[in-house]
């Protein structure tokens, strides 16, 4: 994973889309100063900016979150909080449990 904003990559990836960094700054509701300050490294992008940028790049979400430096896990399309409270709840659950079986053994 990179460990900073890979402005050549966001620059390089726009121009292959005919756009430029006020069309980035537009799309995600930023001034061109903020935008600026994510080319910078100053400033990182949210979940929400992920998923944007992905769309306004043609890229995957995984790929724009790398890209960015950012370590924040990437949202899954159609998954909520709830959703996955409920499934890491279950996992957690099965790991307790076979936990408690390897512990059984005599």
């Amino acid at each position: 994973m990179a460990l900073f904003f890979d402005s050549q990559w966001f620059d390089s990836r726009l121009a292959s889309a005919g756009l430029k960094r006020a069309d980035a700054a537009a799309a995600l509701g930023l001034t061109e100063t903020e935008i600026a300050e994510l080319w910078k490294d100053q400033r990182e992008l949210s979940a929400q900016d992920v998923r944007l940028m992905a769309a306004l790049l043609g890229a995957a979400r995984e790929e724009v979150a790398k890209r960015a430096g950012i370590s924040t896990p990437v949202p899954k399309d159609g998954e909520s909080l709830d959703k996955r409270v409920t499934r890491l709840e279950h996992d957690l659950g099965e790991i307790k449990a076979a936990l408690a079986k390897l512990g059984a053994r005599p």
